[in-house]
């Protein structure tokens, strides 16, 4: 599943490792999470949307945020 969580965890100055023990699974979880090699389930993402800040849609399905970001 494509998502903007690296690029959220960049604007947040976070390693995986900090982000991962703050919602509650493992660093490498995380990882597969953010490479788009594991879907997360609804609870982890709202967790991640928690700790983002941010609405769930923006962090894993709208992937051109970044882009978007940039044209303004």
């Amino acid at each position: 599943m494509a998502n903007n969580i690296k690029d959220y965890r960049k604007i947040k100055s976070a390693t995986q490792e900090e982000m991962a023990k703050h919602i509650g699974i493992g660093r490498t979880a995380l990882s597969r999470i953010e490479n788009g090699a594991y879907s997360p389930s609804a609870k982890t993402m709202q967790k991640i949307s928690n700790y983002f800040n941010a609405p769930i849609g923006d962090i894993f399905f709208n992937t051109d945020v970044s882009k978007n970001d940039t044209e303004g």
